[in-house]
């Protein structure tokens, strides 16, 4: 028996990367998982390593920018589970454009998916964690939500904004026994970053993406530990904090970076 058995968990974004991680750590504990992504072929392709872990898995399209499509979601998934438990709200992008080309579009989608995609998904299942007596919410923010970026504003402040809704929702929720926390990872090769690499260097070539030496480069100068991190070490993460063991942690945000960002 996992720690997480008999437990049913939603993951927003879990078709690939940090999503991915987060769903094979939640499953490797115990959890049965649905999976609410636009992106559909990742999504499959990660249902089918959790279902080689012996966990039940759901497929959902959802689009957490819209109200309507999180609600049909949350049906499936309800008429799938019976209940949840777990909901982590991880789906995110990050802008077009860097520095003096940011666009207001930039901050627009940053702001839909990032932080307004948190707030439908939990406004959607605190219901029925309110039902059940309780219920655990884990938001994905980042280190860029620590402190302003020139170069990246649209996303750090969209994710400075996941850091203090985690905190309101910790204290509008916390009466009915929802642990709300935040995790803020560092850097990762994910999708993500190889498209931040493309732009930093400002070519998208996939060979000169492939190279990772903008992304090595500041782990190398920015780094403590002097290493990336993983999806997985985001998924351990999680896990901790909807465990039982963290029962008593609500309205944090938890630095998995490497030492990159000390608080």
């Amino acid at each position: 028996m996992g720690r997480l058995s008999l437990k049913s968990a939603i993951v927003t974004g879990g078709g690939r990367g940090i999503g991915r991680g987060i769903v094979l750590a939640l499953a490797e504990a115990g959890a049965d998982i649905a999976i609410a992504d636009v992106d559909l072929a990742g999504a499959e392709q990660t249902a089918g390593k959790v279902a080689s872990l012996g966990r039940e898995v759901i497929v959902c399209e959802v689009d957490v920018t819209d109200t309507h499509s999180v609600q049909r979601g949350l049906d499936q998934i309800l008429a799938r589970f019976g209940k949840i438990d777990i909901l982590v709200n991880n789906a995110g992008i990050v802008q077009d454009h860097l520095g003096s080309e940011v666009t207001g579009d930039d901050f627009d989608r940053c702001y839909q998916v990032n932080l307004r995609g948190i707030w439908n998904l939990s406004c959607a299942v605190a219901p029925h964690f309110r039902e059940r007596g309780g219920g655990k919410i884990v938001n994905i923010a980042s280190i860029a939500g620590r402190r302003g970026d020139n170069g990246l504003a649209p996303y750090s402040a969209s994710k400075a904004g996941a850091i203090s809704l985690t905190q309101s929702m910790a204290f509008s929720l916390g009466r009915h026994g929802i642990n709300v926390n935040a995790v803020c990872p560092g850097l990762l090769w994910t999708p993500m970053w190889e498209k931040l690499e493309g732009m930093f260097r400002r070519n998208t070539d996939p060979d000169v993406v492939s190279e990772r030496a903008a992304f090595e480069a500041y782990i190398q100068a920015n780094c403590p530990l002097r290493r990336e991190q993983t999806p997985e070490d985001i998924g351990h993460a999680v896990v901790f904090l909807v465990s039982d063991e963290a029962r008593n942690i609500t309205g944090q945000a938890l630095n998995v970076d490497g030492g990159m960002q000390m608080n």
